[in-house]
């Protein structure tokens, strides 16, 4: 029924794992090799580590019993089954927030900071900096449902977003994102809905004016280098998602350890440790981010996500000549590759809160500095309650 909230219990059927099984059991591996670094992708001793760790020792279930405690809900908007995590607060004033993760990640980006937001009194903060989350699982990631027809890019997701925050009953809340969330919660702050009083974002999608580029201090040509590197290194895979999605959709829909690469390189190019990805995430850290791919098959359908906005020709929405004037604060990683400085920033964002620059970390920064980001969240809408 439209408009209905129904909460759900996730149990992935024994025989998809035991299918998973077998085929961890019967990988072909690639024959030959003639480099011994990652500048040809992932190596392979590290996926056949990952791999064995995955087919012996992992454990679905755990993963699924913490989704499922959380509280998983379900509902319907625009015509597309939504998944989202809710979790409320003990606190009666906490604010809500929607938090909205990116690619190659999913709601676990989040796991440690669920605690920390919603119950801050527990983990040694302020009760009055106390958050009640929703953090959805975006248009065919994870269990959510794969669109049916073309159109859900970051602005129709933000459309449902806003709707689900209303559904919920919330007349006042906050919006954070990275990566893909980033440009959700971008559009999201690009229509100002009456009840959004900010939000917090850690990675900003614009590119710098040719004449910020002239201009750029050396600060700013080390972010520029960094972003160059990445992208003329790093990126096949957007490439590829961007403009044929449905290719590669078939190999990651086949092949557990293909699906598993796909992910893991991202992992390992661009986390806080760049090139040791074990030294950032644990093995079921991202085993178990890798599983809400390949559990639901939703390699091709996530990957969409990047065709969508090449073939509408997005950019964000906050610009120079049309900046936002949304409450916004920003973290930013020292081993994030595409870094913004904050002059930058405030020319698209006319009302910085708060601005900080962690001192580790990378891409994932709520998985890999979860301390730093409650902070930070905490910071920005310290002032907006």
């Amino acid at each position: 029924m439209s408009g209905t909230i129904e909460r759900f219990t996730l149990h992935v059927p024994d025989e998809d794992l035991a299918d998973l099984h077998r085929r961890l059991a019967a990988v072909r591996w690639p024959a030959g090799s003639t480099v011994t670094d990652t500048s040809q992708g992932p190596t392979q001793d590290k996926l056949q580590a990952l791999v064995e760790h995955w087919r012996d020792k992992y454990d679905w279930r755990a993963c699924e019993a913490e989704l499922n405690a959380l509280g998983q809900y379900r509902t319907t908007i625009d015509g597309l089954d939504i998944d989202f995590l809710h979790v409320r607060s003990p606190e009666a004033g906490a604010l809500p927030l929607i938090m909205t993760h990116g690619w190659p990640g999913s709601v676990l980006e989040f796991r440690k900071v669920i605690g920390p937001l919603t119950d801050p009194a527990a983990h040694g903060g302020d009760p009055r900096d106390a958050f009640h989350l929703v953090i959805p699982t975006l248009p065919g990631f994870g269990f959510s449902a794969k669109p049916a027809e073309t159109g859900w890019g970051p602005g129709r997701t933000a459309d449902a977003w806003i709707t689900l925050m209303d559904r919920l009953g919330y007349d006042r809340w906050g919006a954070q994102g990275g990566d893909l969330g980033c440009a959700v919660t971008d559009e999201i702050a690009r229509r100002a809905p009456a009840g959004l009083v900010g939000m917090h974002l850690n990675f900003a999608m614009f590119g710098p004016t040719p004449d910020e580029i002239a201009d750029a201090t050396p600060d700013e040509q080390a972010m520029l280098a960094g972003a160059k590197y990445f992208w003329d290194n790093l990126s096949g895979y957007a490439k590829q998602q961007s403009t044929r999605p449905q290719t590669i959709g078939y190999s990651l829909a086949d092949s557990p350890v293909g699906q598993a690469a796909w992910i893991y390189a991202l992992l390992q190019d661009t986390c806080g440790t760049p090139g040791n990805a074990e030294a950032t995430f644990t093995l079921d850290e991202m085993l178990d981010d890798i599983m809400l791919y390949w559990l639901p098959n939703s390699g091709a359908s996530t990957a969409r996500m990047y065709w969508e906005m090449t073939r509408s020709n997005w950019s964000a929405p906050a610009t120079v000549d049309s900046p936002t004037t949304v409450a916004t604060g920003f973290t930013m990683s020292p081993k994030e590759h595409v870094r913004k400085s904050r002059r930058w920033l405030e020319r698209r964002y006319t009302s910085i809160v708060h601005f900080d620059e962690l001192p580790a970390g990378g891409h994932f920064t709520a998985l890999e500095q979860p301390e730093g980001f409650t902070a930070a969240v905490r910071a920005t809408f310290t002032h907006l309650r």
